[in-house]
């Protein structure tokens, strides 16, 4: 008889655990309470899969010898509570789809900088001419890849809601970027949950294998000695040698084998990306890669869109989208990596911001702030007695076109907004696309 797989949550992820469940000859039922996809529709029914949307059929979940749920349904939510109740096995799409492969594994976590650290190690593994697949938060879901498992190495980016779904994952690579406040709503607004839900990873890594951090992080190294203990622990900083800061490279020796990159060469910019390359670079080169082929990737990759991405110029003002920037400490290392003065584009839901951390840098380098939302009295607040100009609209093209007549020539146009973006977009993927649009067709 064919073991019950109830999958709840038809996204990517889910559709990707419901087609490998189908491949490994459980009887599939999908859940979703929203409205499934028109791709993933089509996909369950070509596969013959039954799927229900727009509710969930309590009786029958219930009964289930597995249910595999999404990252975005939480703990609290009743029917997870009704199925713990029972005892039934709840885990995520990752952990299911590791249980059926036997490739390598790097996992990649952390507040601030996952997926540009993930794409690059990816990157670099592929410029070493590794047979590598990405997948987890980033790209297509893992169980999906499996099904043909057809790759050697796999590049995973990891949310703490998919972390906390992972029981006997095990990682050949872990690598935590940094720990700030964020999904608090998530952990009881208690931190401390927040923070031990990242470092999660680091126990879900083969004993043996190696743990990457960031060594300046507060909660990270005051953590470290116990969720790395049995493994091989490699931490990394900026300018911790005088080397580094003379020559302006980047170096890191894993394995006791010193690689450098001069840090012009490197195609993403900002000591925050300084950082990331170094994790980046580290995980590869535990991972086998070759120096030359570091070096070579750091020069070649592109990033994902929304993070610092170089739009346009326009009157000698240069125009940047750095939609993905939903919390402060990510507006931080933008406003760091700029220099220039700034025209800056923020606002949207408030997230419990704390924009004293940005103060400084706003005074030295903001020169104007056009604040995007539909409640800007917060910025307003923050900033009225630093910024020389702050204006204010609910309307995209007012925000640009008010940018584009406070830009000077040798200026830059930032748009990173520090906040959601619910309240006038889709997500900050619509956000980022809306802005590049109207930035690409304003007139000279």
């Amino acid at each position: 008889m064919k073991r019950k797989l109830t999958i709840l949550g038809a996204g990517e992820s889910g559709t990707g655990a419901a087609l490998l469940g189908k491949a490994k000859g459980y009887d599939v039922f999908v859940s979703d309470m929203g409205q499934i996809k028109a791709q993933y529709v089509q996909e369950l029914e070509a596969n013959d899969i039954e799927f229900e949307s727009g509710k969930h059929s309590e009786d029958r979940i219930l009964e289930s010898d597995l249910v595999i749920k999404s990252p975005g349904i939480p703990e609290s939510a009743p029917l997870i509570k009704k199925l713990r109740a029972k005892g039934n096995l709840i885990i995520g799409e990752i952990e299911f789809a590791a249980r059926h492969t036997a490739a390598k594994l790097i996992g990649i976590t952390g507040t601030n900088g996952k997926t540009t650290t993930t794409l690059l190690t990816y990157h670099l593994l592929k410029e070493g001419g590794f047979n590598v697949g990405l997948g987890g938060n980033v790209g297509k879901s893992l169980a999906r890849q499996v099904i043909e498992d057809q790759h050697d190495w796999y590049v995973l980016e990891l949310s703490s809601f998919q972390l906390d779904d992972c029981y006997e994952l095990k990682l050949n690579i872990a690598v935590v970027l940094n720990i700030t406040p964020d999904h608090l709503d998530r952990y009881d607004h208690n931190f401390e949950k927040y923070i031990a839900s990242k470092m999660r990873i680091f126990h879900l890594v083969h004993l043996g294998g190696h743990a990457i951090y960031w060594n300046d992080d507060h909660q990270i190294g005051k953590n470290i000695s116990k969720a790395a203990r049995g493994l091989k622990v490699h931490p990394y900083s900026l300018g911790g040698d005088a080397s580094e800061i003379n020559n302006d490279r980047l170096f890191f020796t894993p394995l006791n084998v010193e690689v450098s990159a001069p840090r012009a060469g490197i195609s993403i910019k900002g000591q925050h990306n300084m950082l990331n390359a170094k994790a980046a670079g580290y995980a590869a080169s535990l991972a086998g890669v070759s120096d030359e082929a570091i070096v070579r990737g750091f020069k070649n990759f592109k990033n994902a869109p929304h993070r610092l991405e170089p739009v346009r110029e326009i009157n000698g003002a240069k125009y940047i989208n750095d939609s993905k920037a939903t919390n402060v400490d990510s507006v931080y290392y933008a406003l760091d990596a700029v220099d220039a003065p700034i025209v800056w584009i923020a606002g949207g839901v408030d997230k419990g911001n704390d924009y004293s951390l940005i103060q400084a840098l706003v005074q030295n380098k903001v020169k104007g702030l056009i604040c995007l939302g539909k409640d800007n009295s917060k910025l307003f607040t923050a900033f009225e007695n630093i910024v020389p100009s702050i204006q204010a609209t609910d309307d995209l093209i007012k925000a640009i076109r008010m940018a584009k007549d406070l830009a000077a020539p040798g200026d830059t146009v930032l748009l990173s907004p520090a906040c959601a973006s619910f309240d006038l977009f889709k997500n900050y993927e619509d956000r980022g696309d809306q802005f590049r649009k109207i930035v690409m067709e304003l007139a000279i």
